[in-house]
């Protein structure tokens, strides 16, 4: 069941999103014989300039039918270049390196250097606020990226302008959008975080849907709460091009290939 996003061919149309499947290392035993090359592609945690340790523990708490996280660490960008990716090049997946930056600068600076790394596939950068600054942000990136390097812009899910970003980040250069990022919430001592799970996914498909019927020429990934192959198809049928698993990886490490499997087989529950 192959796919076409951004410019890219892949095996399939699942992908195992941001910050889920940790450096790729611990995920792989769970994925079968092909490991991480038998899926769709992976994105990696989200990686700045400098080291970040992340927030103070705890930082992931459960919820009702989802997940609270506050900002997970990164080793920044040299270790990450020197070890990470390379590994996961090796593994023969399809790499989007999520980059993460509190400027401009800092997200044009990681894109110029991180563009260069060889055996990449796409840069996932996340944007919020007014569709102005998403769309600049966007711009930021693209322009100082190898020419043909795709971009996904993922966008929070903001129902009310959820189109109007989409738009502006596309028409920035972006390839592609991916629906949706977590939902600001707060930890249980009231601390920021963001809520993903089964609890956002009829938001998420929402923004998918709206997304898709207004730029209906725009490839679009689906992400939020998909833990099962009738999810993903939720998705697609909707119009995106792919789906990301994410949290439920937490809780059943196979489920990103056996999504991948049921779907390439025509096996949807």
């Amino acid at each position: 069941m192959t796919t076409t996003l951004a410019g890219l061919t892949l095996p399939n149309p699942v992908l195992v999103a941001s910050g889920c499947g940790g450096t790729g290392r611990e995920l792989a035993p769970y994925l079968g014989d092909d490991g991480l090359a038998g899926l769709g592609g992976f994105v990696t945690r989200s990686i700045s300039l400098d080291p970040r340790p992340g927030a103070e523990p705890p930082r992931v708490v459960e919820t009702p039918s989802g997940l609270l996280h506050a900002e997970g660490g990164n080793p920044g960008l040299e270790p990450f270049l020197a070890t990470e990716l390379p590994e996961l090049v090796r593994s023969g997946t399809r790499v989007v390196v999520s980059i993460t930056g509190r400027t401009l600068s800092e997200h044009a600076e990681l894109a110029r250097r991180i563009g260069q790394a060889p055996g990449l596939s796409a840069i996932e950068v996340a944007v919020g606020g007014e569709p102005f600054h998403a769309a600049s942000l966007v711009a930021a990136v693209v322009r100082d990226l190898p020419r043909g390097l795709p971009v996904l812009a993922k966008l929070q899910p903001d129902l009310l302008r959820v189109v109007e970003t989409a738009r502006g980040v596309l028409e920035a250069g972006a390839a592609a959008v991916v629906l949706a990022d977590a939902l600001a919430a707060a930890l249980p001592d009231g601390r920021p975080a963001g809520l993903s799970g089964p609890a956002i996914r009829p938001i998420a498909l929402r923004c998918v849907t709206e997304v898709c019927a207004a730029l209906p020429d725009a490839d679009v990934v689906g992400a939020g709460g998909i833990g099962s192959a009738a999810d993903a198809r939720s998705f697609l049928d909707a119009g995106a091009a792919a789906v990301q698993v994410g949290t439920a990886l937490l809780h059943d490490p196979t489920t990103a290939a056996r999504i991948a499997a049921e779907l390439t087989s025509g096996d949807t529950p």
